[in-house]
């Protein structure tokens, strides 16, 4: 009976119940984005069986001034750790190709790139993956087979069944020969295609390398410990291990003078479930950190989805309460009728309750509906995301919110006296309960504002830096990754010929990087001759590369390919930066003299400086600008095409090209103000994420104010008769309606403002160079919010400017 009762309650009001359900399911659509992703971020690896046993092995590299941690360990370390107590399994992979040249395979006429492993004895029983189709121990050790996932099956062949089928990879035909479960998208060791050791595409070094661990190269290693092992411990053993290793001690003396105590290679050892958040790895050329985050965002956006929610809730309370005070007659009879304090407590709990379920699956409606664009924001694969689980998770949240937000409307109701209601005498709400829901109100508009005062900080530095002058104009540029060096690849010195003769373009120039991305970065201590030595990054470029990108010299001269021959170790040029760390007074004079270093033969060059570059944005505007050192040399993986006209043209005369000389690889074209722009990709994400929340936060605000503004006429309806009586004229009325929601803004203000700037500072602590921002960006936000709130009451005001006297009096 009584859930008969609220229901035809909510029908009767369709306008009411229509806006407070929109309201709370916009609000809660939100939420449950943001907290289910959340929830996706805290599971990352949960698959991996017993995954609390399972760490994975890093190292600081400490021969580089900045300490890099890489998630990378020596590949001998397998061997140590199997002897070493408390260890119960480790297992070692590296990509079958570098990251940023993907293996290609050909499946009938298709290319296609396909994320792949080569992985040692251990990884599937390690990490639980188990075949679903053929034997997955004998596809992993013989040479012309491989596994493959059924989503990867499916993209590749068409099909899930794909045992038997079979794919080119770098000349040789593979046989599927077992089909996995594909690794849930909330991993860390993502993968399609993995080969094992002995795999035909798996290069003879590296087998080698990978099997015996002779010249110390780098490897992903897991490990899984036995209950009650000692982590202290296990990491002595193997640090040991590497300060005992002669391929990983080999450095010049001036590297072992600068690192004095230190040891080299430091190892590290963390929980695998730790790694999605370990947002301090570094890139190296062996393989990308993956899928990160930073804990700091993620608790942000926890704290994000409670506002909202927090924002919702407070929205539909101040709208209940108007309502249950325009409901006071009906309550009165009620009480009058014999109904007691359970009765109206409980119809107002099942009011409560069966509006926030139907706001509830509406809010899941919408955010299906808004979910791509989502997962776009956040740059991960959300497709599971609507689970039962997290669906009975929603409507938990929504009955707590609806039982929640039904006792303050039910306080109200029960205080309702029906003997002067009933006189025609209503009560109004009393003093502390308006100035409860003005405080409520003040947290909505305050949120809005500050909210709006962050995004526009954030949106703003992103255009900033994404604008910030590289040293060089990018807009003619057009960058081409090359799949593999080019000083040996006469099909690579064919194309660039080949480009060169087009008639769009300017010029070809390689480089082992485009500016703006640090795939392949090496380091070296350049020294003066009886002076100062000075740790700086190296780039080895094409004679014409300077000359190419239009860069001109802070002194001396840059390389010029009518004076300069590429591979020519006797010149170099430095930047600005790497002068003043030699010691040099000014770049003027250091035009002309010599430094040397060590090579990668441990031979020492000496080379003569013969100009100084400016500083080329290789980083981000979170670091400052390194010493950098150029050096001849065409063995590089990417070719810098300038246009004489339109990039676009050079873009297609590429595509066009590419498929003469390297008919198994895909071409990897793209402008270089893209490469710029790619270190701020996640701050552009944030950006947009933080503007919908902002203006759904805006909305929420708006109803909120709208539902104050409603209340505050109807309060005061005898009030602004009388002052009509006495003369006020609307405007004056107006004044009225509108300095109270003023003056909570302003409060508003006053209170959000302050942490909003707190958090522009920490935001632009990350950047040494900050955009041009000022206190304008929250004069901007109040103007924003102030701006809403006048729309939002606009209605109101005018019903109290045009209130009839006789209305307000009647009764």
């Amino acid at each position: 009976m009584d859930l008969r009762i609220a229901w035809r309650t909510l029908i009767q009001e369709p306008a009411y119940t229509l806006t407070a359900i929109l309201s709370l399911s916009v609000g809660l659509a939100a939420s449950l984005l943001l907290l289910g992703f959340v929830r996706y971020s805290l599971e990352y690896d949960s698959h991996v069986p017993e995954v609390e046993q399972v760490y994975v092995v890093k190292h600081h590299f400490n021969v580089e001034p900045s300490s890099p941690l890489f998630d990378l360990a020596p590949m001998f370390l397998r061997e140590v750790a199997l002897k070493t107590p408390g260890v119960a399994d480790v297992t070692s992979y590296i990509p079958a190709r570098p990251e940023i040249t993907p293996l290609t395979v050909r499946v009938d006429r298709n290319l296609m790139t396909i994320r792949s492993l080569i992985t040692l004895p251990g990884f599937p029983s390690l990490l639980g993956i188990r075949a679903l189709q053929g034997d997955l121990a004998t596809a992993l050790e013989r040479p012309d087979r491989f596994v493959i996932t059924e989503s990867a099956a499916l993209r590749l062949f068409g099909t899930r069944s794909a045992l038997g089928r079979t794919m080119v990879a770098d000349g040789h035909t593979m046989e599927v020969g077992a089909v996995v479960a594909a690794p849930p998208a909330n991993t860390t060791i993502p993968f399609e295609v993995l080969f094992g050791v002995n795999g035909a595409v798996v290069e003879p070094d590296i087998r080698h390398e990978m099997l015996t661990g002779e010249h110390g190269w780098m490897t992903k290693m897991l490990l899984r410990l036995k209950p009650g092992a000692s982590l202290p411990v296990i990491l002595e053993q193997l640090q040991q291990a590497v300060d005992k290793a002669p391929s990983l001690n080999q450095f010049p003396p001036e590297v072992r003078e600068r690192l004095g105590q230190r040891k080299a290679i430091e190892l590290a050892i963390s929980p695998l479930r730790d790694a999605y958040f370990d947002d301090k790895v570094a890139n190296s050329f062996i393989a990308l950190p993956g899928d990160r985050a930073s804990p700091r965002v993620v608790f942000g956006l926890a704290v994000l989805a409670s506002l909202i929610l927090l924002l919702a809730a407070i929205n539909y309370v101040n709208l209940t309460t108007v309502r249950v005070l325009r409901r006071q007659r009906e309550m009165a009879m009620r009480k009058v009728l014999g109904a007691g304090v359970p009765q109206i407590v409980t119809q107002f709990l099942l009011e409560s309750i069966l509006l926030a379920m139907a706001a509830t699956a509406i809010g899941l409606l919408l955010a299906w509906l808004a979910l791509p664009v989502f997962s776009q924001l956040v740059n991960r694969q959300l497709d599971g995301l609507f689970s039962p689980q997290n669906i009975a998770a929603a409507f938990g949240i929504g009955a707590l919110l609806g039982a929640a937000t039904a006792a303050y409307p039910a306080w109200i109701a029960l205080g309702v006296r029906p003997t002067q209601v009933l006189a025609g005498r209503p009560d109004t709400e009393s003093r502390s309960g308006m100035q409860w829901r003005r405080a409520l109100t003040v947290i909505q508009i305050g949120t809005a504002m500050g909210l709006a005062s962050v995004t526009i900080a954030i949106a703003w530095q992103t255009d900033y830096a994404m604008r910030a002058a590289p040293g060089f104009d990018p807009a003619p540029i057009v960058v081409v990754d090359m799949p593999g060096h080019i000083r040996d690849a006469d099909k690579a010195k064919r194309l660039i010929s080949a480009l060169k003769a087009q008639p769009g373009v300017a010029g070809v120039a390689v480089s082992e990087d485009p500016v703006g991305r640090l795939d392949w970065m090496w380091t070296r201590t350049l020294k003066r001759p009886g002076g100062e030595s000075a740790l700086m990054e190296m780039k080895t470029v094409s004679a014409n590369f300077f000359e190419l990108y239009g860069i001109t010299p802070a002194a001396g001269r840059l390389f010029q390919s009518a004076i300069d021959k590429d591979n020519d170790a006797t010149s170099m040029v430095l930047n600005a930066v790497a002068a003043r760390a030699l010691g040099f007074a000014s770049a003027e004079q250091a035009v002309g003299q010599t430094v040397s270093f060590t090579g990668f033969d441990n031979a020492v060059i000496a080379a003569r400086i013969v100009g100084i570059a400016p500083e080329l944005r290789f980083h981000s505007l979170r670091e400052t600008p390194a010493a950098t050192a150029y050096a001849l040399g065409d063995n590089g993986m990417v070719l810098s095409v300038r246009a004489a006209g339109a990039p676009a043209d050079v873009e297609r005369a590429a595509q066009a090209l590419w498929p003469q000389y390297f008919p198994d690889a895909l071409p990897k074209i793209y402008r270089a103000a893209d490469v710029l722009k790619a270190h701020y990709a996640e701050d552009a994400r944030m950006a947009r994420l933080l503007a919908v929340a902002t203006g759904i936060a805006l909305a929420i605000a708006a109803s909120g104010t709208y539902a104050l503004s409603a209340n505050t006429v109807q309060r005061r309806a005898r009030e602004i008769v009388l002052r009509k009586l006495h003369g006020a004229r609307r405007a004056d009325i107006g004044v009225l309606v509108i300095r109270e929601i003023g003056v909570m803004t302003l409060i508003s203000a006053a209170i959000s403002l302050p942490i909003a700037l707190v958090l522009i500072e920490r935001h632009l602590s990350s950047y040494i160079e900050h955009a041009p921002i000022g206190y304008w960006t929250l004069a901007f936000a109040l103007l924003l919010t102030l701006a809403t709130a006048l729309i939002a009451i606009t209605r109101h005001t005018w019903i109290a400017m045009r209130l009839p006297p006789a209305e307000a009096l009647r009764g």
